[in-house]
């Protein structure tokens, strides 16, 4: 088959995340496996217009508005070379139904935005966004979609899409896991882990107010940020925060709040299986990839019970589930990471356990099935 993948980011945009790492995985397997795959999203940075990596054919132009007319351009120009093409929603989707077939079409999405809106954008488009993601997201309620958990499935359905064309092809982890028995052992003093984008919806701020109660009882506990720093949101938003708890937040190992910044990946796991826990108390993911990565280090995860998060941790039998949401019972959480020895050891293995299941090998089968039943019901 041939298949057109159309996105609002590729795995070189400087703004990608856990999606475009997804997609990549999945179709350079797709190429690996006889298919052939074009790729098509905007224009960023000092990118090429077109560019083959790891078989796939990337193609770039426009921006993040513009693209959605060249996309639908370039598909209706060579619209008999392609066999399928995914309109991959991210919040930004290119309306496919308006002109390519639904024989041809599949959507795949990670995750609805809703609450997020109001957290992340400014108004109206939050307003907008809001009101309008439900009847953007009806034009492909009879499509064959591919989504990466059961939050983001059942979201659907309560929007109208069919049960029985709704797929779930789960995120997977390129890192190998070791044994349990040769895991690193946990730091002492103890120390906690929050990695991603700096983004108001990902719980940063909520997990330096646990940190913050967390230290009146293990005054050397401090938590350790991996991603690349957005160096504004640091000064605006979270050294006020600090300053006001009594923390101390910078790039020196010493304190409070150690801003590590972006790493390779041997060193980011190696931070992470030293670490006595990840936190990641957001609002809302369509997997929360990381927290498979620390589980499969032999760190469980804290997070909130979001969509997505509460996936990730197996409805929190394989890692800790925040019931209410908040500072108070994150830092509860982070607590017994450090006191409840027997039982962390416990959750500590079921967490690896969970996480050995989750393969791009596994992502490809079940992304194969899904397309399968597509062609079957043409």
């Amino acid at each position: 088959m041939t298949f057109l993948f159309l996105s609002w980011r590729d795995i070189k945009n400087p703004k990608r995340g856990g999606a475009e790492v997804y997609t990549h995985e999945l179709i350079k397997r797709l190429v690996l496996k006889g298919h052939r795959v074009v790729h098509f999203s905007p224009k960023a940075g000092n990118l090429g217009r077109r560019e083959i990596l790891d078989g796939v054919l990337y193609l770039r132009q426009g921006n993040v508005i513009s693209v959605i007319f060249h996309a639908a351009f370039f598909y209706l120009s060579h619209r008999h070379r392609f066999s399928c093409v995914v309109d991959q929603c991210n919040t930004h989707q290119f309306f496919t139904p308006f002109y390519v077939g639904k024989a041809k079409r599949l959507f795949l999405i990670h995750q609805l935005t809703r609450e997020i809106w109001h957290v992340q954008a400014g108004w109206p488009l939050s307003v907008i966004g809001r009101i309008c993601e439900s009847s953007w997201l009806r034009l492909h309620r009879k499509d064959f979609t591919v989504t990466v958990s059961q939050s983001t499935k059942d979201d659907l359905l309560a929007v109208g899409f069919d049960r029985e064309r709704v797929f779930i092809a789960p995120n997977g982890i390129a890192h190998e896991a070791a044994p349990f028995e040769s895991l690193s052992a946990k730091a002492e003093p103890p120390y906690f882990v929050y990695m991603g984008r700096y983004a108001r919806y990902k719980g940063i701020d909520d997990s330096i107010r646990a940190l913050a109660l967390l230290k009146k009882a293990f005054s050397e506990a401090r938590l350790v940020l991996l991603g690349k720093p957005d160096d504004k949101y640091i000064e605006e938003i979270l050294s006020p925060l600090c300053s006001g708890l009594h923390l101390s937040i910078g790039k020196e190992e010493g304190c409070d709040v150690f801003v590590r910044g972006f790493v390779d990946e041997g060193t980011k796991f190696d931070i992470i299986g030293r670490a006595r826990a990840l936190l990641f108390p957001s609002m809302r993911e369509g997997w929360g990839i990381i927290v498979t990565e620390a589980s499969v280090s032999g760190t469980p995860a804290i997070v909130y019970d979001s969509p997505g998060c509460r996936d990730a941790v197996d409805m929190g039998r394989a890692g800790y589930l925040c019931r209410s949401n908040s500072a108070e019972e994150l830092s509860e959480l982070m607590g017994k990471t450090i006191s409840d020895g027997e039982d962390y050891q416990a959750m500590r293995r079921t967490a690896w356990g969970f996480s050995r299941q989750f393969t791009y090998e596994r992502t490809l089968q079940e992304f194969e099935a899904a397309i399968a039943k597509m062609c079957g019901a043409v």
